[in-house]
């Protein structure tokens, strides 16, 4: 169910170190969530990875959150972190997750913001039993308008769950499901910020065709998705009686409707989020079997 945050977990976060081991665009996201809610100061955050000198420096100075750059070493921010993120690619996960094995501690919280990668894994790759807090974010969470899919480990505390759903909805929304669902918010909100995209590139296409100025056009189609989102939102009405408020008999909405309707486009929607969730599920069967191996 969507969560919302609790007074005390937000104050809990204020005395905790956090540490990213990853610094992309995700982990900046939530990073800047953290901070735009005031959950913490830079000052108990470190981000740290094992390249990319240039991009922590350019985080640092951002939002004056610790580095490697100040002379310290990945492996005390993380030996003294209370919670790490880790935000690496999944390409990389398997590597950097046996990397830091040696520098975490089972009193530590654990968030993966890796897709495709089990809680059962990556206790695996630590070598112990951790209090591991498995999410799937979106990219929306790097304008705080995120929907993160949150699943737990048996040893995760309640007050280290709302921790953790409280950071996530620094970014947005939280939605807590049972790990096996990680692969069904995949496929409707993980991938979902891109299905929404393509629809809005073809309504620009169509926009084209019919006359309007790319300018004049861009800023119907977002005003009018933007527009649709928020109906919805503020309503609390089901996405199909708005439609049909709006779907005059032979009217021209009905008229579109209907051709869209006979190109079986929600069918064709359908089918690619149950294949984004397949897909999913393949991705994270090929990690899995490069760690149990």
């Amino acid at each position: 169910m969507v969560g919302s945050a609790t007074n005390g977990a937000a104050a809990a976060i204020q005395s905790l170190q956090l540490s990213f081991y990853g610094a992309g665009s995700m982990a900046e996201a939530i990073m800047r969530g953290i901070l735009n809610q005031n959950l913490t100061s830079p000052s108990q955050i470190s981000m740290l990875n094992r390249s990319n000198t240039e991009r922590l420096r350019e985080l640092s100075q951002r939002y004056g959150i610790a580095t490697t750059l100040e002379g310290s070493t990945n492996e005390n921010y993380l030996k003294q972190a209370d919670v790490i993120f880790l935000a690496m690619k999944p390409k990389d996960a398997v590597a950097a997750i046996e990397a830091i094995r040696p520098h975490v501690n089972e009193k530590q919280l654990i968030v993966s913001v890796i897709a495709g990668i089990s809680i059962a894994s990556i206790e695996k790759l630590l070598g112990g039993q951790y209090a591991i807090v498995r999410t799937m974010p979106n990219t929306s969470s790097t304008i705080g308008l995120g929907a993160t899919g949150i699943s737990f480990s048996s040893t995760v505390s309640e007050e280290q769950r709302q921790l953790a759903e409280t950071i996530f909805q620094s970014v947005g929304i939280t939605a807590v499901v049972e790990e096996p669902l990680q692969d069904s918010i995949t496929g409707v909100s993980g991938s979902g910020p891109a299905y929404v995209y393509y629809f809005m590139e073809a309504m620009l296409a169509a926009a084209e065709k019919l006359g309007l100025p790319p300018e004049a056009a861009k800023d119907l189609v977002v005003q009018t998705v933007l527009g649709a989102a928020e109906m919805v939102r503020t309503t609390g009405e089901e996405p199909a009686e708005l439609r049909r408020k709006v779907t005059s008999p032979n009217g021209t909405t009905q008229a579109a409707i209907e051709t869209m309707a006979a190109g079986q486009l929600a069918e064709t929607i359908i089918k690619g989020m149950l294949r984004s969730s397949e897909r999913a599920a393949e991705l994270g069967a090929e990690i899995e079997r490069s760690i149990m191996k």
